[in-house]
């Protein structure tokens, strides 16, 4: 029998949590079984019980991960100030992002079925929400970012709502006018937060 090396465990548990992030947002939390998760990382069943404790315990560390990963790779580089907040408003609610369903939003792709998981997903998710808003917080009011905090959270819900209606329609042209309707509505309520 092989042993492995505890930096191979690591990539391992890696793989397993970036392969079972992008599967949760094409076919969901429901419809992403242990066997299906650990085939697409060219794993065994057997080899999931290494690394977690239940499946549970894999979409609280996945969503948990899929959340740091937007808030490093969109809102940390987006520009500073305004011109950043608009950058991340174009590009969430673009047509290309709307299409990539397994390397997209977390938010958009799990909500639902985020508010049906343990308590201890839901604080994953939570925790992890909360860090991608304080970079949008502190592109509103760079001085005071936590009284941005709200009208932060509501600007990502009016965007996650509008890309999850966008993608569930079969309208591409009713589809794609919502897209740009929902940029000018984030970024009217952009304009609404009274800057000091």
């Amino acid at each position: 029998m092989v042993r492995y090396g505890k930096e191979h465990k690591l990539e391992t548990r890696r793989r397993i949590i970036e392969t079972a992030g992008r599967r949760f947002k094409k076919d969901g939390i429901d419809g992403s079984g242990v066997s299906t998760l650990m085939k697409d990382a060219g794993l065994t069943n057997g080899a999931f019980y290494a690394h977690f404790a239940s499946k549970d315990d894999l979409v609280t560390t996945a969503i948990a991960d899929q959340l740091k990963a937007q808030a490093e790779s969109v809102v940390a580089l987006a520009e500073p100030g305004r011109v950043g907040l608009e950058q991340i408003v174009r590009g969430y609610l673009s047509p290309q992002h709307r299409e990539m369903l397994g390397d997209g939003c977390p938010n958009a792709a799990l909500l639902d079925e985020i508010g049906r998981c343990t308590e201890t997903t839901k604080q994953a998710y939570t925790d992890g929400v909360l860090i991608l808003i304080e970079g949008i917080a502190e592109r509103m009011a760079p001085e005071a970012p936590s009284s941005a905090r709200v009208m932060a959270l509501s600007l990502l819900g009016l965007m996650a709502g509008t890309l999850q209606l966008s993608r569930a329609l079969t309208d591409s042209r009713l589809a794609n006018e919502l897209l740009d309707q929902g940029v000018d509505n984030a970024l009217a309520l952009l304009d609404s937060w009274p800057r000091g």
